[in-house]
């Protein structure tokens, strides 16, 4: 069984002079556009922003994304928990 915390496929980043973006580790991309681009690792959901954003390439069945335009940020949220109390709604409606 994998350790926790441990993603099933390595996860690496390489950034070339804010321009060009290398992602490994990537199981989909959740959405896309020329300011944001949202895809979902191992070790959470990665959201990279800037402008004039473009995939070049990415293959899902080996985990790489390949992105081009001027990048400005790469923000991670961690991965969603499961949770067994249904929410908001389900901890207002007990």
């Amino acid at each position: 069984m994998p350790e926790p915390n441990k993603p099933a496929m390595p996860h690496n980043i390489i950034m070339e002079d804010r321009r060009l973006l290398t992602l490994s580790g990537v199981a989909d991309v959740d959405s896309f556009d020329e300011n944001t681009v949202v895809v979902f690792t191992d070790l959470g959901e990665l959201t990279v922003r800037g402008s004039d954003l473009h995939i070049n390439r990415l293959s899902v069945e080996v985990g790489e994304l390949l992105l081009e335009g001027r990048i400005d940020s790469l923000s991670y949220q961690n991965p969603q928990q499961k949770n067994t109390g249904g929410g908001l709604f389900g901890r207002v409606f007990r």
